[in-house]
């Protein structure tokens, strides 16, 4: 069978939809007021002020929290009883308020809007034009998390998560990086040697040690080799899983982040995608089973070309690059123009389809090997020279990527070879996305041409472990059955 070509694809990022655009403002040294003298309204007021700015109370009674605040605030926050239109009129940079109610808040809108003065009202988003965000605090590194104020919990939960991601010694790091940045502009020109040296710098932040003295004098020439020194480009081949962004792993997702190029199959997800630096060029060199494909030699020659003009070039493949990837190929392309290649593995489908079902692929007391296999040569037909004998076997559970085309022939073989034709069986499309769908049956459907395959991934499990069970082991993602003929289930 002859397949169609086609030529690699440059695709630019795009940006979903935002529900509320993330802005940081500057406030050293800038104005803030806070009407209300709650609790909330002091949490607030010390917010304002330990971004350094200048807070004025507008409060009749300030609990005992405002009255700490402001005692430990050393007075950069302090009462007045001065009227609220008459501070506006001084232009302060924001205004917060703790309103009684609506028609309180409805006044003090009123006049922020009229002398345009960002305003928030603490639990009343109707009448704010900007909001907080949960915070994580690593100045000079500042991460704002925002829900739209529709799961503030949500955001808190996502911020006990990036905390504990973040070593301690990040807000040292970050505090000499603005130290060195003159330096490093003076001495590297713009484009690869400056972002190599950068990436070099956020490997050591991420390391866990603290900077040591004297980082503000270093030579940045010596952190990326000798100065003239032409770069040398890098290929990183990416397993970026079966479809399922949260099962990417951190050494994945730092390689996205430092990327300069990213080739990527056609079954990578738009999610997985979304984690890539954002300034990098994307290059689409999908290959399909019978569809129009980029050739081989061309994405070798693509990844050579690339690294060899000094970029850090990501090959982000499906799954694990190392399973039916045609990882050895590129790798072989690179090491013969001595370009470095480094592999970060991926999740297989195998392996999520077994996370999937909730059971394990081996089990000491009978089955006691795993096999996967492709399930069409070369030429999109059954191979022909794989060990049939060793694939029947009862203690064995088979797993066959790519087998949707060739399935029945496929069971027709295993059974001839000796496998049970009651031998439990698994279809599976999209195993870990969306459009995820799975059915059970046993291996004689199969070889009857029971099942109708649709365009996502297909993975065949074949042996014991994979008799259905009572219970689907995820009841909010229940199986969803593949279209199959009666004949399945007889």
């Amino acid at each position: 069978m002859t397949l169609s070509q086609r030529l690699p694809i440059e695709v630019p990022a795009a940006i979903a939809p935002l529900s509320v655009l993330p802005v940081f403002l500057s406030l050293a040294g800038k104005s803030a007021i806070v009407v209300g003298g709650s609790p909330a309204a002091a949490w607030k007021a010390e917010l304002l002020a330990s971004a350094g700015a200048t807070v004025a109370v507008v409060a009749d009674a300030p609990s005992p929290e405002m009255e700490s605040v402001i005692l430990r605030a050393g007075g950069h926050i302090a009462l007045t009883d001065a009227a609220l239109a008459e501070l506006l009129e001084a232009g302060p940079a924001v205004v917060v308020a703790d309103a009684g109610d609506d028609a309180e808040a409805d006044t003090i809108a009123a006049h922020c809007r009229t002398l345009r003065v960002p305003l928030n009202v603490i639990d009343r988003p109707a009448f704010c034009n900007f909001q907080f965000g949960t915070i994580v605090n690593r100045s000079p590194v500042v991460i704002g998390i925002a829900t739209t104020g529709a799961a503030p919990i949500l955001g808190q939960a996502i911020r006990q998560r990036i905390e504990a991601l973040l070593p301690a010694g990040l807000a040292a790091w970050a505090g000499r990086a603005a130290a060195v940045r003159e330096r490093v502009m003076r001495l590297l020109p713009a484009g690869p040697s400056r972002r190599r040296f950068w990436e070099a710098f956020v490997e050591r932040a991420f390391g866990g040690a603290l900077p040591g003295e004297g980082v503000e004098d270093l030579d940045p020439r010596r952190w990326i080799g000798g100065e003239g020194e032409p770069r040398v480009g890098r290929v990183t081949l990416v397993g970026a899983g079966p479809g399922d962004a949260a099962q990417l792993t951190l050494q994945a997702l730092r390689a996205l982040q430092s990327a300069d190029v990213i080739l990527y199959d056609d079954l990578v997800t738009p999610e997985v995608l979304e984690l890539a630096r954002r300034e990098a060029k994307r290059i689409a060199v999908g290959k399909r089973g019978g569809g129009r494909s980029c050739r081989q030699d061309d994405i070798n020659a693509l990844l050579v070309q690339l690294a060899g003009a000094g970029n850090s070039v990501v090959r982000l493949k499906s799954g694990d690059p190392s399973v039916f990837g045609r990882a050895g190929e590129e790798i072989d392309a690179c090491a013969a123009v001595g370009i470095p290649v480094e592999v970060v593995p991926g999740i297989t489908a195998a392996s999520a389809l077994a996370a999937r079902l909730g059971i394990s692929l081996t089990h000491r007391d009978g089955v006691r090997s795993v096999r996967f296999v492709t399930g069409h040569a070369s030429n999109g037909a059954l191979p022909e020279d794989l060990d049939w004998r060793g694939l029947a076997d009862a203690h064995t559970s088979l797993v066959v990527y790519m087998g949707g085309a060739t399935a029945a022939p496929l069971a027709r073989r295993l059974i001839r070879h000796g496998l049970d034709p009651s031998t439990p069986l698994v279809v599976a499309e999209a195993v870990s996305r969306p459009d995820e769908r799975i059915v059970h049956g046993v291996l004689r459907d199969l070889a009857r041409g029971s099942f109708a395959f649709g365009h996502g991934p297909v993975l065949l499990g074949v042996g014991a472990v994979f008799a259905r069970r009572e219970t689907s082991p995820d009841p909010a993602r229940p199986e969803a059955a593949i279209s199959v003929a009666p004949a399945l289930l007889t």
